[in-house]
């Protein structure tokens, strides 16, 4: 009967935002570490290119998307969190919290702008999803500090393409940096 009712705790948690880590049972008496992720949206535009190449350069690398008039994309933002529950709570992090520290440190900042141009902390950046997915992580991380771990942020710039990011140390690619392939 009790293996019935974890089986059925389980499959709701499953069926919900939240994921449950499998390595500790429902018995023991630590807390369990458990990950919610955060889904939001954003519209904006870009270029990519970098100013230190030529048009035909950048034509070569970025194809159609260095079109010096930009393009938009319908993003979708996904952020997972870790962390033990609060005993007193049963939550890591009140989801309406997270939402809120997504929407003012991100969304606000980025939606229906122009990537290029338009957002402080994208400035000089070339606004690939992999510098976002990195500069994203870095204003997180210093805002959920003390309140939970970040553990993961996906960009959908497409149904078809995602780009994540775990905090791995990595460089931004600035304009006016020409790489060698």
């Amino acid at each position: 009967m009790v293996r019935n009712a974890n089986a059925m705790i389980l499959a709701a948690m499953r069926a919900s935002s939240v994921v449950f880590s499998q390595d500790a049972p429902f018995g023991r008496r630590e807390a369990l570490m458990v990950y919610l992720r955060r889904k939001v949206e954003f519209s904006a535009s870009h270029r990519l290119y970098n100013a230190a190449l030529s048009d035909e350069e950048n034509l070569a690398i970025y194809g159609r998307c260095a079109n010096p008039s930009g393009h938009g994309h319908n993003y979708t933002l996904e952020v997972t969190i870790r962390g033990k529950m609060n005993p007193r709570t049963g939550m890591v992090i009140d989801l309406k919290e997270l939402k809120q520290i997504i929407v003012e440190e991100i969304v606000d900042k980025v939606d229906h702008k122009n990537l290029n141009t338009d957002v402080d902390f994208l400035r000089d950046i070339i606004p690939t999803s992999e510098n976002l997915v990195v500069s994203f992580w870095r204003i997180l991380e210093k805002r959920l500090q003390g309140i939970c771990e970040l553990y993961e942020i996906r960009l959908w710039e497409t149904e078809n393409n995602v780009v994540f990011y775990r905090g791995e140390e990595e460089e931004i690619v600035r304009h006016g940096v020409a790489h060698n392939s």
